[in-house]
């Protein structure tokens, strides 16, 4: 990785008895589009106001382009910050919102490369003609383009972005994070995006970054992530529909055995052999990475069988849900593979060893279980 441009070190705030981030350590390389996905109260946006300087940690410390940010003002750290309440001027138009960081001392630009400027980032936004409404006549979606944009019209040493598109359509929002992309690729300027959408996590990050209560689960590219999840967290948190996870024990040949002693995988990952015989472990597949088979497994390939329990289309795509014991497990097939499933029916199902994740069991209190690599 590149320099780091944002870096957290032992960060630790609480609110009363809520603690909110608990010794949180990242690093964002600069130039660099990282995304910190989290459930709600995971923390994101609490490291964000951090990295502002709108919140002061009770410890730990913050700096940006290697320079300790301890005591110094959000307004002379440099960075720009959309919030997802959009933090508007109601009674001024759109243009005037987004002219509102270069009319500032600090950054203030001549009247006619303040109007290319905004005009640039208004087009690419999507609201080039609603620069003479005032917000407050605006619908949501339009505010937060605004909100978006204003942040965009500045120079700055790092965005900082609390769920941008939360408030768009799903047409627009893909839209959307296909113009940021762009923007990203072509300034190069660092930027920390905050969201719950796992989607856009895969689609917009060069990094994630994955949070659970107030910690860093993992950092990775999107490749990492996906195929080599920390835990049952991460790996919970990323694909629709999501993982399988199928609670088993390994058994004294080294194979794994279903919870309910329904089924049985020969052929399971390597890492089982690393795993003492009756230890409790969770098998992990994903839903695209299962097939409906009807000629046996091949080569090398697993095969299970089940009934169907419900079928759900998905577009051009199926959902499947197959009851296999006392176990459900979900797999995404195209349309056409689907037609004529019933509820009851056989179905075989075939997977590649590969494609098999293993996990330790989640503890007791919740806690995930670890994947085990062997």
């Amino acid at each position: 990785m590149s320099t780091a441009a944002i870096s957290l070190r032992g960060i630790h705030k609480t609110y009363g008895k809520n603690i909110a981030l608990d010794g949180l350590d990242l690093d964002v390389g600069e130039g660099e589009f990282f995304c910190l996905l989290g459930p709600s109260g995971a923390g994101k946006t609490t490291t964000l106001k951090t990295v502002a300087g709108l919140e002061e940690p009770q410890s730990g410390t913050v700096s940006l382009d290697g320079t300790d940010m301890t005591g110094v003002e959000p307004y002379d750290r440099g960075v720009a910050m959309c919030f997802e309440s959009y933090a508007l001027y109601p009674h001024r138009s759109a243009y005037d919102n987004l002219a509102s960081p270069l009319r500032s001392p600090r950054y203030k630009l001549p009247a006619a490369e303040a109007r290319e400027r905004i005009g640039e980032i208004a087009e690419l936004l999507g609201i080039g003609a609603l620069l003479e409404r005032p917000v407050g006549a605006l619908s949501n979606g339009q505010r937060q383009r605004v909100a978006l944009g204003r942040v965009l019209v500045r120079p700055a040493r790092a965005f900082l972005l609390d769920e941008p598109l939360s408030h768009l359509d799903a047409k627009l929002r893909q839209a959307m994070r296909a113009e940021l992309k762009a923007i990203g690729a072509v300034r190069r300027t660092t930027t920390l995006y905050v969201t719950h959408d796992s989607v856009e996590a895969l689609a917009l990050g060069d990094r994630i970054g994955v949070i659970r209560e107030g910690r860093i689960v993992q950092t990775g590219t999107r490749e990492e992530i996906w195929h080599q999840p920390y835990d049952t967290f991460v790996a919970r948190s990323f694909g629709r529909p999501r993982i399988n996870l199928l609670p088993g024990t390994v058994t004294a040949h080294g194979t794994f055995l279903s919870a309910d002693r329904f089924f049985e995988i020969p052929s399971a990952p390597a890492a089982v052999r690393s795993v003492a015989p009756g230890t409790p472990v969770q098998i992990g597949v994903r839903p695209r990475d299962l097939s409906l088979g009807s000629a046996g497994p091949g080569p090398g390939g697993i095969e299970l069988m089940g009934t169907v329990y419900i079928t759900e289309v998905l577009g051009r795509a199926t959902e499947v849900t197959v009851r296999l014991g006392a176990q459900h497990l979900s797999l995404v097939v195209p349309r056409a593979d689907a037609a004529g499933l019933r509820p009851d029916a056989p179905v075989r199902l075939t997977v590649r060893p590969e494609s098999l994740l293993l996990f330790e069991a989640d503890g007791a209190d919740g806690e995930p279980g670890r994947r085990i690599t062997g």
